[in-house]
């Protein structure tokens, strides 16, 4: 019998053009030959296919239709042989500017690595943070994201969902309810039910959510809360949803003062409905959800982010460098290269492309990095170090694209690659570790470098624990209410660190600082009060005897918060009302009793004409 080679063999010196794609059967839709020239110097069996160019070839972008049909041609007349050369010859010179491009591509990433020697001194930060004229109000900090240009899109976009589901019935919604509902939604993250029905139940009502509004307008409002039209959709965007949402929180974010130390991670959005933009990852604490890559200061201040829809385009005019890198370049559009700010990240999104990237826009970086991503770089093997005793450490350096990038392997329980354009192993510090074998803390060496990056890469970690405190928790299947509730945790986080920086600038003592807590509450309480008037006469059943005598004879419980300055000068819904029991005037620096209360701010004050008290209070 005759071998494969020799059929081919026998066809190709004979001069007859085959159909390859067609020798052993059926024709296979989209598999694509090439034939090969007819005026080729190789031999008959070079031809034939055996050649080891012939197994990894591929076509060039843009050749794809001649190479298809040429195959689709094979059986034609001989006069159609003058179209055959010319195909093939235009394949050939693809697959030249392909080899030679790689070998190009290879002979750039053969990068030689040294023993370092001397130290790197670590920048010095060219700017400062600029210092507060005076603490503001925690709403204040709050309206600095949620905006009203920011709160009249979602009120207009709202109003014309509902009319979109239902022209009959308009939501007749406006900016005080939606300042309304986002209060009721942070205070139920503060005192958390399993169901969101249950703050107007009787058995376990809340007056700080119930009060504010009813329970069937609340559950309506967040039905039609909306941000974008969706009758002119954009099929390529899958953020269409929110991007209107991301347009305008993303430049106040940006605008913020940026501290010397940043960092770049991933944070995730908790969310197990069903969404195509859900990821699932083992290794995070909420293993299903949307990931958001953010950039932030070492306290957990956010400057930008980017969320994850399924592909990282590179920035524009930047370098593609692939999917993770990209996310950090992207991000770092916003960072001043001539200011020295110094960028940390992990190993999944380190290269040395990366290194040498940012190094070129002046951001010098510092982060893990994995042993395959740096090309030609090799390091004694975890087995050798242990015998070495931990603390041991290796120290590399090279120079690529005029960029010096610095590498250093560290052996503690196991081995750890860390590489920066700006810092280097000394001075070598030291740090304690548990020895189970001796049973005792010992004293192990460790980097320069390892200790900068411990030290300053957990700003991420540092923005999530924050946001776990008091995470808002409604229960939606649309995906884009997730964002919308984690957007407003955000900008809560934000406020109160951009607030304690300004507390700290003007030197006041931690003790009479707010904590997130408090912060939280007040926002909470500012935007539940906004534009409500608690003195008109709610609707619906009085209460039975029984609960009004249970409300007198409560006992007497913990002093009520004042009202913030900008509920108290809203001008809506202050009325005095004669209280039976007389009471201190809660101004402060007067000693007055009096028996009239504001029914908004629930405060006991004088009012009388010598000392208006009610009339400063609300000014």
């Amino acid at each position: 019998m005759l071998n494969i080679n020799a059929i081919f063999a026998l066809y190709f010196c004979s001069g007859e053009k085959m159909n390859t794609s067609m020798f052993y059967g059926k024709r296979t839709p989209g598999v694509q030959t090439r034939v090969p020239p007819s005026d080729s110097e190789d031999s008959c069996l070079s031809e034939s296919g055996d050649s080891d160019e012939d197994e990894d070839y591929r076509p060039a972008p843009g050749d794809e239709s001649s190479i298809s049909s040429s195959s689709d041609d094979s059986g034609s007349t001989d006069g159609d042989s003058d179209a055959v050369p010319s195909t093939s010859s235009a394949a050939t010179a693809a697959r030249a500017a392909a080899t030679t491009a790689a070998a190009t591509k290879q002979k750039r990433q053969r990068v030689e690595w040294k023993t370092a020697r001397r130290q790197k001194e670590v920048p010095v930060w060219q700017d400062a943070l600029p210092e507060a004229d005076a603490v503001r109000l925690p709403i204040q900090y709050f309206r600095d994201f949620f905006d009203t240009e920011l709160l009249d899109s979602i009120v207009e976009q709202s109003n014309l969902y509902c009319t979109q589901n239902n022209p009959n019935c308009a939501l007749k919604f406006d900016r005080n309810e939606l300042e309304q509902f986002i209060g009721t939604v942070v205070y139920m993250s503060i005192l958390h039910l399993p169901r969101s029905r249950m703050y107007w139940s009787s058995a376990c009502r809340l007056p700080h959510v119930a009060d504010v509004m009813p329970r069937d307008r609340w559950e309506a409002i967040k039905h039609y809360i909306h941000f974008n039209n969706n009758m002119t959709p954009n099929n390529e965007d899958r953020l269409f949803k929110i991007r209107p949402l991301i347009d305008a929180l993303l430049p106040k974010f940006q605008a913020l003062p940026q501290d010397q130390m940043l960092c770049v991670d991933e944070q995730m959005v908790p969310f197990k409905g069903k969404s195509s933009l859900k990821q699932y990852i083992p290794s995070k604490p909420h293993k299903w959800g949307y990931k958001i890559f953010v950039l932030c200061d070492t306290k957990g201040l956010v400057h930008s982010f980017d969320i994850f829809a399924g592909k990282s385009d590179p920035p524009p005019n930047g370098p593609d460098i692939g999917a993770s890198g990209n996310i950090v370049l992207k991000l770092a559009q916003v960072i001043q290269g001539a200011l020295n700010h110094l960028l940390y990240f992990d190993n999944w999104f380190s290269s040395l492309q990366l290194f040498v990237a940012l190094a070129n826009n002046g951001i010098p970086t510092l982060g893990t990095v994995r042993q395959n991503r740096l090309q030609g770089c090799t390091f004694s093997a975890d087995g050798e170090m242990k015998k070495k005793g931990r603390g041991t450490f290796e120290e590399k350096q090279a120079v690529v694209e005029n960029v010096e990038v610095r590498a250093v392997k560290w052996f503690d329980n196991r081995g750890v690659i860390v590489a920066s354009t700006f810092a280097s192993a000394q001075p070598v510090s030291t740090v304690e570790r548990w020895d189970r074998k001796q049973k005792k803390r010992m004293t192990v060496e460790c980097p320069n470098i390892i200790s900068l990056y411990n030290k300053f890469m957990g700003g991420v970690d540092a923005l999530d624990a924050l946001i776990a405190y008091y995470r808002i928790h409604i229960r939606s299947k649309k995906y884009y209410h997730r964002f919308f509730f984690h957007f407003v945790d955000m900008a809560i986080v934000n406020s109160w660190l951009f607030y304690r920086r300004d507390s700290e600038s003007l030197n006041i003592p931690k003790k009479k600082q707010r904590d997130l807590l408090s912060f939280r509450t007040s926002v909470a309480q500012a935007l539940c009060m906004q534009g409500k008037d608690l003195s008109k006469k709610k609707r619906g059943r009085p209460s039975s005897d029984l609960e009004r005598e249970f409300e007198r004879k409560r006992h007497r419980g913990p002093a009520k918060a004042i009202p913030a300055q900008e509920v108290r000068a809203d001008a809506v819904g202050h009325w005095p009302v004669v209280e039976s029991s007389r009471q201190r005037c809660k101004l402060p620096n007067c000693r007055g009793q009096t028996v009239i209360k504001c029914s908004k701010c629930n405060v006991h004050l004088c009012l009388n004409k010598n000392n208006n008290c009610f009339r400063d209070f609300h000014q």
